[in-house]
């Protein structure tokens, strides 16, 4: 039981991640490519891989925290 638990918890904690990740790199995403004046359809692919890498990256951070504290009692 505390195996799936665990496993619970890394799975919100990589998915609240994602989701915080995906929104700050819409927002930084957006706002770099105005700022660089990037052409055409070309913002909606720079804002889509930054939005993308973000998330991927903030929810695998924050699934390793997860995890790490899966196993610390307090």
């Amino acid at each position: 039981m505390a195996r799936d638990s665990c496993l619970a918890r890394v799975a919100a904690g990589g998915a609240i991640g994602g989701a915080i990740g995906g929104a700050v790199g819409a927002v930084y995403g957006t706002y770099e490519a105005v700022r660089y004046k990037v052409p055409g359809l070309l913002k909606i692919r720079h804002i889509g891989q930054t939005t993308l890498g973000s998330a991927a990256l903030f929810g695998l951070f924050l699934s390793a925290g997860s995890l790490i504290h899966c196993g610390k009692s307090y």
